[in-house]
């Protein structure tokens, strides 16, 4: 457990404070908020990261779960500056935010993710996508480094097919573990996602299922794992090398299989 300006870093909230200022400003450029937009920060923990965008931008919205740090949040700043939602960020509505009349602006969200939410938690934003206009999270540099792999290595999997489905990602830089108060036993990187608008959102369901199933075993040739189970929902896929695994796929095919899926059922 470690501290931080009189706070104790919870560990079931997965805390690691930001306190290096260099890094700090390269992620605020990095971002390059604009008046205007509509900022969303997840876990803003101490501020840091808050502290450096309330310099560039009038207002903030910021999602923090930990009830003493959102206590902490409110005495410094009024609602005018930072609008305060103390909720769990993986159940968080982000609509709230943005209504869906289409007048509000996009929103941009950004924040030094919790590691030990931040899959599931990427996985929980692409419902709210077409409110969204980028990401920029700070995550394990293993994971970024999965999410950002290409088809043919190792790291490609699940995840990277996923959000590159829906995103354009890219690794900006990484951030060494004494970035940070307690130190976290990992390395780190900021992510940058921007939302891909011409990708169908009812594809989102069956591409899920459909990964599950490809990647179960992920060492297997696709004859023995998905051409099989395409197979029993209706879907023929003559077009691929049955000798091929699961990470030899390209986005673009795993998607191909997904409107397929999505037509055989009828949705």
């Amino acid at each position: 457990m470690g501290h931080a300006a009189g706070h104790v870093a919870r560990r079931r909230f997965g805390q690691h404070f930001l306190v290096d200022a260099s890094v700090i400003d390269a992620i605020v450029a990095a971002i390059d908020p604009r008046e205007g937009q509509v900022i969303v920060e997840i876990g803003p923990g101490l501020a840091a990261l808050t502290a450096a965008l309330l310099g560039r931008v009038r207002h903030l919205h910021a999602v923090e779960i930990d009830r003493d740090l959102a206590a902490r949040l409110q005495r410094r700043w009024g609602p005018d500056r930072l609008g305060l939602h103390q909720a769990d960020a993986l159940r968080f509505d982000f609509s709230r935010i943005a209504p869906g009349d289409g007048a509000a602006p996009p929103l941009r969200l950004v924040g030094n993710l919790p590691y030990n939410i931040s899959s599931p938690l990427l996985v929980h934003l692409l419902a709210f996508r077409s409110r969204i206009a980028d990401q920029h999270f700070m995550l394990q540099k293993e994971v970024v480094e999965r999410i950002v792999a290409g088809p043919g290595g190792s790291g490609f999997g699940r995840l990277s097919v996923l959000l590159q489905a829906y995103y354009d990602v890219e690794a900006l830089f990484a951030v060494p573990p004494q970035a940070f108060a307690p130190p976290p036993a990992v390395e780190s990187a900021v992510l940058r996602m921007t939302v891909r608008r011409a990708v169908a959102d009812d594809e989102t369901a069956p591409l899920q299922r459909l990964l599950a199933a490809g990647f179960a075993q992920r060492r297997k040739m696709i004859r023995k794992t998905l051409l099989p189970w395409l197979a029993a929902r209706g879907v023929p896929a003559v077009h691929l090398d049955p000798a091929l695994r699961p990470e030899d796929l390209g986005v673009a095919t795993w998607l191909d299989l997904a409107r397929r899926l999505r037509e055989a059922e009828g949705r």
